[in-house]
């Protein structure tokens, strides 16, 4: 009898233990990067999961990549702005917002919005068109 109890304990606690540990939030490490679909040279965490390509919009083309334990409210995460500084883009101070943040590098400029859970990277489609039309010459 005290071995079935003992048992259906200890069946309980692993139940428990998967439980809490499938449904913690997890937070992403902010250690490797690739380029984003919509601009290569602009740096995504790998983790950041995107479903398709959105280019619903006629003046931007953007794509939204989830990335969970991504918080609004706390903006670019410093790992993340750093790596996007490494790879050569510097934020635009004056069109910064508390979520949108503008970074040029040469003559591309991409928008960044954080977001609860999911971050968008947004290309202006007419400035993306002239600088490939300048640079194909």
């Amino acid at each position: 009898m005290k071995r079935a109890r003992m048992l259906w304990a200890l069946l309980i606690l692993c139940i428990a233990a998967v439980m809490l540990a499938g449904c913690g939030s997890t937070k992403p490490s902010w250690e490797s990067f690739e380029g984003a679909l919509n601009e290569k040279s602009f740096p995504v965490p790998k983790e950041a999961n995107s479903p398709d390509r959105t280019t619903t919009n006629a003046a931007m083309d953007y794509v939204r990549y989830s990335l969970p334990g991504l918080k609004e409210k706390d903006s670019i995460p410093e790992p993340y702005f750093k790596a996007i500084q490494n790879w050569g883009w510097h934020e635009l101070t004056e069109d910064k917002a508390s979520s949108s943040h503008v970074f040029k590098k040469d003559q591309l400029v991409v928008h960044l919005t954080i977001h609860d859970g999911y971050f968008i990277v947004m290309i202006p489609k007419d400035k993306k068109t002239a600088v490939q039309s300048i640079g194909s010459q």
